[in-house]
């Protein structure tokens, strides 16, 4: 089962919190997070991949998930789990190129894709955005809780939510029947240290210490 706080780091938020992707792994790893998802879309540059690398061992050595959000050739060379989206290389052939045994999380938007979800090699799907987000450029339309509960309802893997979660809304995502859920801006505080993204990876831990 997914642990029930899902963080995701992504390269642009983080830059413009002023920390790097590794420090962010480090702390949250340290406040007993056990998934994290490196998320970048602009170019792999060598140093992107070495980031990736470093946090690949740290989530090893914490006993931590590690996922790459987009690239399943990144993924199976960190040995890492993966995360597609719908214009995304096809989970079917992401599964070909990261293996059997892999971690494999795929979103949908709505509840034909949800269904769709259902024939496909993946090991969860996630389904949003369940709030309005800024984390993307051209989101998909917001679901709603009562379409995340319905998408519970379709399918019988893993379910994350994904899209606008905040410490104030997650409880409803769960009592809808999320087993986790995707969190990006509400955890980096706007003065974003070390400590400051241990306490608030704390914070969430504490809403649903599942």
């Amino acid at each position: 089962m997914l642990p029930s706080v899902y963080p995701i780091l992504d390269t642009t938020a983080l830059a413009a919190r002023g920390i790097t992707p590794t420090a962010a792994a480090e702390a949250f790893l340290e406040s007993s997070a056990r998934i994290l998802q490196f998320r970048h879309k602009g170019f792999w540059s060598r140093e992107v991949f070495a980031t990736a690398q470093q946090i690949a061992r740290l989530c090893k050595e914490a006993g931590a998930l590690f996922i790459v959000n987009d690239r399943a050739d990144y993924a199976a060379l960190l040995g890492a789990g993966l995360h597609v989206g719908q214009d995304d290389i096809a989970p079917l052939d992401a599964r070909r190129v990261i293996g059997p045994d892999a971690v494999l999380g795929f979103s949908t938007h709505n509840a034909g894709q949800m269904c769709a979800a259902a024939n496909e090699p993946i090991s969860y799907a996630a389904f949003g955005p369940v709030f309005t987000t800024g984390s993307k450029e051209r989101p998909d339309p917001t679901v709603g809780i009562e379409a995340l509960r319905e998408a519970r309802a379709l399918t019988d893997k893993p379910l994350v939510a994904i899209g606008g979660i905040t410490r104030e809304n997650a409880s409803l995502c769960w009592k809808a029947g999320a087993d986790s859920v995707a969190v990006i801006a509400d955890l980096l505080p706007v003065s974003c240290t070390k400590r400051t993204l241990r306490d608030r990876m704390t914070e969430w831990r504490q809403l649903n210490p599942r």
